[in-house]
């Protein structure tokens, strides 16, 4: 039997969705399930960059998925990154401490063995009251 939850499949721009097969976001409820955002551009595809770089456009565009739904990152309640070398972790955790605001998210970090990204970031969110996606 399938649930009496409403799903919603959530894209930011439905003119040009992921090159991949796969939902930017689902909504249950008020939880937002949000797939791994990389330094991606909609035009240019995979952008490689400093690490920094890397990491402010995936956050970016978490950013976008999460306005879609009517959230923010204030409303991230799970963090998942993968990140491609061990030696960008401590400057993935400085620069998530200026991203995320305590008390922060519940977060894992793992490694990824992609060699044409440095970080993938999901998340899931729980929707403020009222939050009216604009899918």
């Amino acid at each position: 039997m399938r649930s009496a939850c409403v799903i919603e499949y959530i894209e930011p721009d439905p003119q040009n969705p992921p090159p991949v097969p796969l939902s930017s976001a689902v909504r249950v409820g008020r939880l937002l399930f949000v797939s791994g955002q990389a330094s991606t551009e909609p035009d240019k595809g995979i952008v490689a960059d400093t690490f920094d770089g890397e990491f402010h456009r995936t956050i970016r565009n978490l950013e976008e998925i999460l306005a879609a739904a009517g959230a923010t990152l204030r409303d991230v309640v799970q963090v998942r990154a993968f990140l491609r070398d061990e030696e960008s972790r401590a400057r993935y955790n400085e620069l998530y401490a200026q991203t995320f605001q305590p008390p922060y998210p519940a977060r894992t970090t793992v490694g990824n063995h992609f060699s044409f990204i440095q970080i993938e970031i999901d998340c899931v969110a729980v929707l403020p009251d009222g939050a009216d996606p604009t899918v």
